[in-house]
């Protein structure tokens, strides 16, 4: 199995050492060695994906059960459970009633003065932090239930 995630792994990074070296030296004229091998290298690429994801199947089908038991959650873990999800629920909320305006606010001023442009990102980055202060809650909060 590991074979495959190695093989795999290669052939992307032949893949991305193929691509940068022809954004460094652009070819005039398309070689036919290079269609063969960019060919070769993904379908080496798709076999092995192909293979890791059937012997992966087999191996995950024929491991032995769970023996440990899940914990169980009481009515109470359940329900701080949602109020940890509240706050980044209300904040995306919120930050969508924001962005809306401010996004058309913000086309239509760019559309009339250009040069506004990095003022207006800053407007919509305050608009989408709301968002980000929810999560950082919910995260915090999650915390203090482990």
């Amino acid at each position: 199995m590991y074979w495959l995630v190695a093989l795999i792994t290669l052939s992307l990074f032949g893949i991305i050492a193929m691509g940068i070296y022809f954004e460094i030296r652009p070819l005039a004229k398309a070689t036919p060695w290079l269609k063969s091998t960019v060919v070769i290298n993904l379908l080496t690429f798709i076999g092995a994906q192909i293979a890791l994801l059937l012997l992966g199947i087999q191996e995950v089908m024929a491991a032995p059960g769970a023996t440990q038991a899940a914990p169980e959650i009481t009515i109470g873990m359940g329900l701080a459970m949602i109020g940890v999800g509240i706050p980044t629920a209300l904040a995306t909320i919120g930050a969508g009633i924001a962005v809306g305006p401010v996004g058309a606010a913000s086309l239509a001023v760019i559309a009339e003065k250009p040069e506004i442009f990095g003022r207006t990102l800053v407007y919509l980055g305050l608009a989408e932090g709301i968002a980000i202060y929810g999560l950082v809650v919910s995260i915090l909060l999650l915390g203090k239930l482990a």
